[in-house]
C-alpha cells in the first residue's frame, strides 16, 4: 500500500516563528484534505538559516516542535521539518542548539534527528552540536531516514541505511548558487539505493541568499514524480514500499556492493 507524501515548498520570515506557523497551517491543511499521510516543510522552517544568532536555540520541545507536533495531531497525518534545539543533554558551557529534524506523528509520537554533517564551509559547526545518530521508522508500512540538507553530499551515510530504508526524507535551505548540486544529487541517492528520495527546499532571500526551492519526489529508479522551482507549491507523491521491493528484486544491484 502506498503512502501519499506531502512535499510544502514555502518561503520564510527571518526570525519571525509566528508568522511563520500562521502561514503554514493552512498549507498543511490542505496536504491532509489532498490525502497526505505525511507532511513536510523545510530546514529551519521558523526562522531561517540563522544559528550565528544569538538566542536561536530552542528549548526540547520548543516552539517549532510543538507546532510540528500539534499540526500532526489536528491534521491526523506526520508531519516534519527542522529547527534549532537545545538538547536535554546540552552542557553548561556548550550551549550550542542541534539543526534537528523532528517528525511527529498523529497519535503524539516525536522523533528526532540531529543534522550529523555541520555546514563547514559557512562556518555551521561553531554554532551547531552535530548529531551522531540515524533515524529510520516505518510510517502506514513505508520505512523512511531523515537527513538535513549538506548530509546529502555524504553517500556512504546513504548506502549505511539503504537495506532497511524505502524513502529518504530530505528538509533543506540549499542556496539558489548551488541549485545544479542540490538536483543531481537528490537523484543519485534515489538510483545509487533503490529507493524514494523526498527533498523539500525553501524559496525566497534569507540572510544574504536566494532560493529557488526545486523540491523533488523521486521513485527508486531515479524517475522524477513531482518537482517545483521558484514559488510556494506543493507536491504530492504515491510512495509505494512494494515498488522499492521489486525494483530491488530485479535489479540485484545492492547485493553487489563491497
Amino acid at each position: 500500500m502506498s503512502v501519499r507524501v506531502a512535499a510544502i515548498q514555502h518561503d520564510i520570515e527571518w526570525h519571525d516563528r509566528e508568522a511563520n506557523f500562521a502561514a503554514l497551517r493552512p498549507r498543511l491543511s490542505a496536504a491532509a484534505a489532498g490525502g497526505a499521510r505525511l507532511a513536510l516543510v523545510t530546514e529551519t522552517f521558523s526562522t531561517g538559516f540563522s544559528f550565528d544568532s544569538p538566542g536561536i536555540g530552542e528549548p526540547e520541545p520548543g516552539p517549532s516542535a510543538t507546532f510540528l507536533a500539534g499540526a500532526a495531531a489536528d491534521y491526523d497525518m506526520w508531519v516534519g521539518g527542522s529547527c534549532p534545539e537545545i538538547g536535554a543533554d546540552a552542557t553548561a558551557d556548550d550551549q550550542r542548539p542541534s539543526n534537528v529534524f523532528v517528525l511527529a506523528g498523529p497519535n503524539g509520537e516525536v522523533h528526532r534527528y540531529r543534522k550529523i554533517h555541520p555546514f563547514s564551509h559557512a562556518d555551521e559547526q561553531r554554532y551547531v552540536r552535530p548529531g551522531t545518530e540515524f533515524v529510520t521508522l516505518t510510517i502506514d508500512g513505508l520505512r523512511v531516514s531523515l537527513f538535513v540538507c549538506y548530509d546529502l553530499r555524504f553517500a556512504d551515510e546513504f548506502w549505511a541505511l539503504a537495506a532497511d530504508t524505502d524513502a529518504y526524507l530530505i528538509v533543506a535551505n540549499w542556496p539558489a548558487k548551488r541549485r545544479l548540486h542540490w538536483s543531481t544529487l537528490l537523484r543519485a541517492r534515489a538510483i545509487e539505493n533503490q529507493a524514494y528520495v523526498v527533498g523539500v527546499n525553501r524559496v525566497g532571500s534569507g540572510g544574504g541568499l536566494d532560493y529557488v526551492g526545486d523540491s523533488a519526489i523521486i521513485d527508486p529508479l531515479g524517475e522524477v514524480l513531482a518537482s517545483g522551482a521558484g514559488g510556494e507549491t506543493t507536491l504530492f507523491g504515491d510512495l509505494d514500499p512494494a515498488h522499492v521491493f521489486s525494483t530491488r528484486n530485479h535489479f540485484r544491484f545492492l547485493q553487489d556492493r563491497r
